[in-house]
């Protein structure tokens, strides 16, 4: 209880920042901060067949085994971050439920599971403009061709290493920060987004 009251966003006081920017472009760009999303770092074989079995049955969605790509299942969301790491998300305050499906389906294999969801914010740009914003500080190509559903990279955006997700429904992406740079990228994406609203939206 006296967690969940101590519990704040770190871009709590971007809130009215981003709401302004969104007003402006209108259905051009929307940002928000989805914080308090569940996030746990999991490390497993990926070639042990039965673990990934139970991985699969437990979360309800099967670990993606190509790189730099995600999957899903309800509201829940797996993205590969390595060989033998993925990041599993989930709704605000279901990291618990999300680490004890983890940890029954690994059972005694060998692996990690650790929750990480202080670790990080997410801020979240849906709209045409997304890509483009996101495009002037982040040397990942996010072409439709290259980075379209069900994609993710770990990279840079501007000085700060993040995860970018494209997220359902596009064109919708999410950067995970983590809290300690969360202001350092707000700052980013509204300074950019400032760009973007010098520009007339029949360019």
């Amino acid at each position: 209880m006296i967690a969940e009251k101590l519990k704040r966003s770190p871009l709590r006081g971007h809130a009215s920042q981003f709401a302004a920017a969104s007003d402006a472009l209108g259905d051009r760009l929307a940002i928000r901060e989805l914080a308090f999303l569940s996030q746990v770092d999991l490390r497993a074989d990926p070639g042990d067949v039965a673990v990934m079995e139970r991985l699969r049955a437990g979360l309800g969605l099967a670990l993606p085994q190509i790189p730099n790509t995600t999957s899903s299942g309800g509201d829940r969301s797996a993205l590969w971050l390595g060989p033998d790491e993925w990041l599993v998300t989930g709704p605000e305050d279901q990291q618990e439920l999300i680490e004890g499906a983890l940890r029954s389906a690994l059972s005694d294999a060998p692996g990690a599971v650790t929750d990480v969801s202080a670790n990080r914010t997410v801020v979240e740009l849906r709209g045409p403009l997304a890509r483009d914003v996101l495009a002037t500080g982040c040397p990942v190509d996010l072409h439709p061709r290259v980075f379209g559903p069900g994609r993710c990279a770990q990279t840079l955006l501007g000085k700060a290493q993040v995860i970018v997700q494209l997220a359902e429904p596009t064109p919708a992406f999410w950067v995970y920060v983590r809290s300690s740079f969360a202001g350092y990228v707000a700052d980013w994406v509204l300074d950019a987004v400032a760009g973007e609203m010098a520009v007339k939206p029949d360019r």
